[in-house]
């Protein structure tokens, strides 16, 4: 319709009959509307008696109803089966015989499902079900209708691995060789050649060879090549039927005739059996039959027939390594060589023409150059090995390259899916491809990213495990260029309407606790999972974040950032605003309850959890009782017997105060299943011994994180505490030449000076004297406050202070290996501290001495 502008209207003639127009269009689309209605007649019709039973409603319907009502009949078949096969059987089943000799399709195609549902149900004898249900499926086998006909027979091949061999052999076998001529129709030859395949499995060989292999020699040299290419395509099966002498004389020279068929399906058919058997031939044959025909396929895929191209790159792999030990280096070059030529077709403009003379490429051909860029990604692990992963840098990783850069998506999808098998190949080599990983984590296509998450743990760890040996720095380094990737990957899947995706990816981001630092997870993903769990709107989205930020709160080494991250989720979930955080708080702690071990819930999330007893909002509350069973056997008693009686306590409140009728309903059930419930003890019971050993397990593991925590703090004291002495007994050397050289200078000035001197120079150290003493009783500890009065107290105090600490380093290295060298550093330091301190009085004695030496010489000059 033709927006109406008032401001400008019209009503000149031919604008008015262009509305005239549009109000006409408009009473046609409500036609139809109005004729779909029913007419009173036709709901009359439509209307059959409640009182009749299914069976006879069945009958009725079939026998007088319209179409979509007997289609109906036909869909509930199966469920009549089950409830009175008798009666369907008598009653039902010869009726639907009946109408489906002038059905429509859709009821064929509903009643080829049914019998098939009926058979996999089971609701009756496979005797019962050949004498009643396989002639309908016979007669209707050659329905002039390809769809039909296609329905019926896969019906027919299911049913022909359930039916006994005789009744195969006399109700099926036996009318196929008359169904087979010449003179039959195209669909019904066509018919018989995939029933050959599927008998060709059900008897023995010598049968076969009698009965089966004239047919099958018959049916590969009809006149039509429909018939040819379908017969050459049950090769295969009737090839794992007769075993493999036979297949070298009989089915061999057949594959070998229709390779060269002048039709191209007969062609194609031909060269996927031939890569489909090779298992079943011997070096002989492979070396001189199965390889030219494989040399004349390639040769003539890019010359004369393209038709084969995308086939022979889908089969290229498995090609590959079926012939891969007859093989000369010449011929494992060739075929090397025609891999890379297909993984780039289409992309790379040939040599020696302008863009004025290149072909223009139809739709068709860029649609197949698409498809075998694609197959090449599918084979490109089966190209691994067969060039050796060893020579893969050298040999493919330029191609690897190509395909993952490649610009359609379909081939960097497939590249994705392939990538977990390319990196478990490399092994040791894997660092080589992780430019391609980020490559891929950053692609633009989501589908490319979904494929890639799938298998993302496992890849992630080959990155950071697998070179190990010669190749840790290239490990290291593929680190810093993997988090922004990652971090990026997520925040495209946020913004993106997928959210299967985005919830998928937060899921495999669990395993990076494994993978990278705890300082990294908590900087760069565990705030972001916070931020998920507040702002996203998915629920499934939300519960991955939760369960991954668990993850990432598990393997956090610090206690602070756990402390951090605790109270966040206590104050913006547990204690939020929105009753929706608040739910996903609950979800949270669900999850906690998984992770971590019972006394780790009871200790920080016990009696915030608690807290929503009293929450306004009615849905919180309820699902407040259904956790509380598994909140209740996080309990041990007798250590948790207060959280016990505030547990009871607020059932009883919920109990007596609760007003809405379903949180009622549910706090009377939940109090049943706790009545019930047996509250483990602190010591090992039986019934409970695995639930208590795995939690015994959790509760290590985090004392072991406290315990690592402990250590690494200690080790930063400690070799600060060694520069720190190191630097401190530099200065106090540096300070002792210093005071030595001026002490010299003072006693040659005092022995040149004059004997008036000497009374200024007694009372100004006896000032000094008494400043260092208050001084030290200043400093020092009010027991040792006389130690100016005996520097041999002091200098022992000292040295039993490094007794006592070298007392408590071998405590510490009896407890705990790691701290050996630690402690033995700081022993020695603390002997050595005490052995200066010892010199340092030694050496002032000796300067009272000297000084008082020279002041006896003064006197007597």
């Amino acid at each position: 319709m033709r927006p109406i502008i008032f401001s400008k209207m019209d009503f000149s003639h031919s604008n008015l009959f262009g509305y005239i127009e549009d109000l006409q269009e408009l009473t046609i689309i409500e036609r139809p509307v109005r004729r779909s209605l029913k007419t009173p007649e036709e709901i009359e019709r439509l209307t059959v008696d409640e009182e009749l039973s299914d069976i006879e409603r069945a009958v009725y319907l079939l026998s007088s109803g319209q179409d979509i009502q007997g289609t109906s009949v036909v869909a509930n078949l199966p469920v009549l089966m089950r409830q009175n096969p008798a009666e369907t059987l008598r009653r039902v089943l010869p009726k639907i015989r009946e109408v489906l000799h002038v059905a429509g399709v859709e009821m064929q195609l509903t009643a080829a499902v049914s019998f098939l549902t009926v058979l996999q149900e089971e609701s009756v004898s496979i005797h019962t079900y050949s004498h009643s249900f396989l002639h309908i499926i016979l007669q209707n086998l050659e329905h002039r209708d390809a769809g039909v006909s296609n329905a019926w027979l896969e019906t027919l091949l299911a049913v022909i691995e359930a039916l006994p061999k005789e009744t195969v052999r006399h109700e099926i076998l036996n009318p196929l060789v008359s169904k087979a001529q010449l003179s039959q129709t195209l669909q019904s030859r066509l018919v018989s050649c995939k029933i050959m395949g599927k008998v060709a499995n059900k008897f023995e060989a010598h049968i076969i060879k009698r009965e089966v292999l004239p047919l099958v020699k018959s049916l590969c040299q009809d006149v039509e090549y429909e018939v040819r290419t379908c017969m050459c395509r049950q090769l295969e099966h009737v090839a794992r039927g007769i075993g493999t002498e036979l297949t070298k004389t009989v089915v061999l020279p057949e594959l070998v005739e229709l390779a060269r068929d002048e039709g191209s399906s007969v062609r194609l058919a031909a060269f996927e059996t031939l890569v489909n058997l090779l298992d079943m031939f011997d070096a002989d044959d492979r070396s001189q039959t199965v390889l030219p025909l494989v040399k004349s396929f390639c040769e003539k895929s890019f010359k004369a027939d393209e038709s084969i191209l995308v086939s022979l790159s889908f089969h290229l792999g498995k090609l590959c390594n079926g012939l891969y030990g007859i093989f000369t280096p010449e011929q494992h070059l060739r075929f090397l060589e025609f891999y890379k030529k297909l993984s780039t077709l289409g992309l790379q403009q040939e040599n020696g023409h302008n863009d004025n003379q290149l072909h223009l490429q139809t739709l068709e051909q860029e649609k197949k150059y698409i498809s075998v860029r694609k197959n090449c990604a599918y084979n490109f692990p089966a190209m691994i090995v067969f060039v050796d992963p060893k020579n893969f840098h050298l040999e493919l990783y330029s191609i690897f390259f190509c395909l993952c850069h490649d610009p359609e998506v379909p081939v960097r999808y497939t590249m994705a899916i392939s990538f977990f098998e390319v990196a478990k190949l490399l092994n040791s080599d894997v660092y080589t491809i992780h430019k391609e990983l980020v490559t891929l984590l950053q692609d633009e296509s989501l589908e490319v990213l979904d494929a890639l998450v799938g298998h993302l743990p496992e890849i992630l760890e080959l990155m950071t495990n697998g070179g190990e040996n010669n190749r840790s720095e290239s490990k290291l380094l593929s680190i810093p260029d993997l988090i922004p990737a990652l971090t990026t990957a997520e925040q495209r899947a946020a913004t993106s309407l997928k959210w299967r995706t985005h919830e998928k990816l937060l899921q495999k981001y669990a395993c990076l606790p494994h993978i990278i630092s705890s300082d990294q997870i908590y900087y760069r993903f565990l705030h972001r999972m916070l931020t998920i769990i507040l702002t996203n709107n998915v629920l499934p989205v939300q519960k991955a974040a939760a369960r991954t930020l668990c993850v990432y709160l598990r393997y956090n080494r610090k206690q602070e950032q756990r402390h951090e991250v605790i109270q966040k989720l206590i104050e913006q979930l547990g204690q939020g605003k929105s009753y929706w955080n608040r739910l996903r708080f609950l979800d949270t702690c669900e999850f906690i309850m998984e992770l971590f071990s019972k006394s780790f819930f009871c200790k920080y999330f016990f009696l915030p959890v608690l807290e929503l007893t009293h929450d306004p909002v009615a849905n919180v509350r309820m699902k407040l009782c259904c956790l509380l069973p598994k909140v209740k056997s996080t309990l041990k008693i007798p250590t948790d017997k207060h959280l016990l009686q505030q547990l009871e306590l607020c059932i009883r409140k919920l109990l007596c105060q609760e007003k809405d009728k379903d949180v009622l309903t549910i706090v009377k059930r939940t109090v049943l299943e706790l009545d019930r419930m047996e509250i483990s003890v602190d010591a090992f019971q039986k019934r409970f011994y695995e639930n208590d050993l795995l939690d015994q397990e959790k509760e290590r593991q985090e004392h072991l994180l406290l315990e690592m925590e402990q250590l690494e703090k200690e080790k930063q004291k400690n070799e600060g505490r060694s520069t720190n002495a190191n630097d401190k007994i530099f200065e106090k050397k540096r300070r002792d030449s210093k005071t030595s050289s001026v002490l010299a200078k003072n006693i040659n000035l005092s022995v040149s000076g004059n004997s008036c001197g000497t009374s200024a120079g007694k009372e100004e150290k006896k000032s000094k004297l008494v400043r260092s003493q208050s001084f030290s009783t200043q400093v020092l500890h009010p027991k040792y406050s006389n130690i100016d009065k005996c520097p041999n107290k002091s200098s022992a105090m000292g040295y039993t202070s490094s007794i006592s600490g070298m007392g408590k380093s071998c405590m510490l290295s009896f407890t705990d290996d790691s701290f050996r060298t630690h402690s033995a550093g700081n022993s020695g330091n603390a002997a050595f501290l005490s052995s200066s301190s010892r010199n340092l009085f030694n050496s002032a004695d000796q300067k009272n001495n000297g000084n008082k030496e020279s002041q006896s010489r003064k006197m007597s000059m």
